[in-house]
């Protein structure tokens, strides 16, 4: 999977996205702005507190992205050519599945216990989520890389492909672990995606293209939303109720909102450098995202058009990826940040208790 991290754009480009930032144009008017000053007095308590850290000793390289499942968190740990297996309560590394090539997105399917690996190889690696033992592959020509588990269908949804011919949206039954026939060609590599739950899209950030291609699971159509001055989208985040897109856009480092009623971009902020996550907290209409310049963004949203930096919480150089999955078991709620090895110290997956 490309990672881009940055580049040059214009002087004009830069003004007209600054004035967007600060002016927060959207479809209510513009929001002022707020300086870091006033927004840490108006917030003295910061939204993510770093409670505890994992220490992954074996871990080396860079971590690509996460799921959640069984009380356990599994990450992968890309450069390791593994996955880690995190039990959630006890707070300990609980397994590492070895041996997986390049791998990048992972689902678990909790009805069937199964564990799908994406590898940037050209295969998905089925796991036994009892045993680990691998029971299958499907071939995925191009490299698999995001997955989404529709729990509904059962179909775990794979971004592969690599270029204009082979890019694509696929799809895997996961009863059977056979790749089904139906797949949505988007033109070029897809990065994140999303799954609408209450409606058919699906929505894909394709950064070759710098756009964002819309797929209607219903009906089969699919559109296509240019992004309009920012461009190299990578994460991406839904707010479903709010008919709300959040995407991650690394030329400049921008968080783009985008009305997904329309496709128009509608406020574009400042983000973090080199960023490979992004998620959206519905309890407190929050956008967490972690950046590999050593911060995580958290921003608030005042209303669905107007959206403005809460917090910049200090992390570690290269912690660009991360998991985070609302209030689980006994009302808990945490953060969970991937941290490279570098200098000496091994790397190791952070704790961040959620604030109110």
């Amino acid at each position: 999977m490309r990672k881009i991290i940055g580049g040059f754009c214009s002087l004009a480009l830069i003004g007209a996205l600054t004035t967007l930032a600060d002016g927060q144009q959207g479809k209510t008017g513009g929001a002022k702005k707020i300086s870091a000053a006033a927004n840490t007095a108006a917030h003295p308590d910061p939204p993510l507190v770093f409670t505890e850290a994992i220490p992954l000793e074996n871990a080396k390289g860079r971590f690509d992205h996460f799921a959640m499942g069984g009380g356990r968190l599994f990450v992968a740990a890309l450069g390791s050519n593994a996955v880690e297996v995190i039990n959630i309560g006890g707070r300990i590394l609980d397994h590492a599945i070895t041996g997986v090539p390049d791998p990048q997105g992972i689902a678990f399917s909790p009805e069937l216990n199964k564990i799908f690996v994406a590898s940037g190889r050209g295969k998905v690696y089925v796991y036994d989520g009892k045993s680990y033992d691998q029971i299958a592959t499907v071939d995925f020509p191009g490299g698999a890389d995001n997955m989404r588990y529709d729990a509904a269908t059962k179909r775990v949804y794979v971004g592969c492909g690599d270029d204009e011919k082979t890019g694509a949206i696929a799809m895997i039954d996961a009863t059977t672990n056979q790749r089904l026939e139906e797949e949505y060609k988007l033109g070029g590599e897809p990065e994140s995606f999303q799954l609408e739950q209450s409606g058919p899209n699906i929505y894909v950030n394709v950064p070759d293209l710098k756009q964002i291609v819309v797929v209607n699971r219903a009906t089969k159509q699919v559109t296509h939303w240019p992004l309009k001055g920012v461009e190299s989208n990578f994460p991406m985040a839904l707010d479903e109720a709010d008919h709300r897109l959040f995407v991650g856009v690394h030329v400049p480092p921008r968080l783009g909102v985008i009305d997904t009623n329309t496709g128009q971009l509608i406020a574009v902020l400042p983000s973090v450098q080199d960023s490979d996550d992004l998620y959206f907290d519905a309890d407190r209409k929050r956008i967490y995202m972690p950046g590999g310049e050593s911060f995580i963004y958290a921003f608030q949203m005042t209303d669905p058009d107007h959206y403005r930096l809460l917090a910049k919480i200090p992390t570690a150089i290269g912690a660009k990826t991360a998991g985070y999955y609302g209030k689980q078991g006994k009302g808990f709620d945490r953060f969970y940040l991937a941290v490279p090895a570098r200098g000496g110290q091994s790397a190791e997956v952070r704790i961040y208790t959620v604030q109110d």
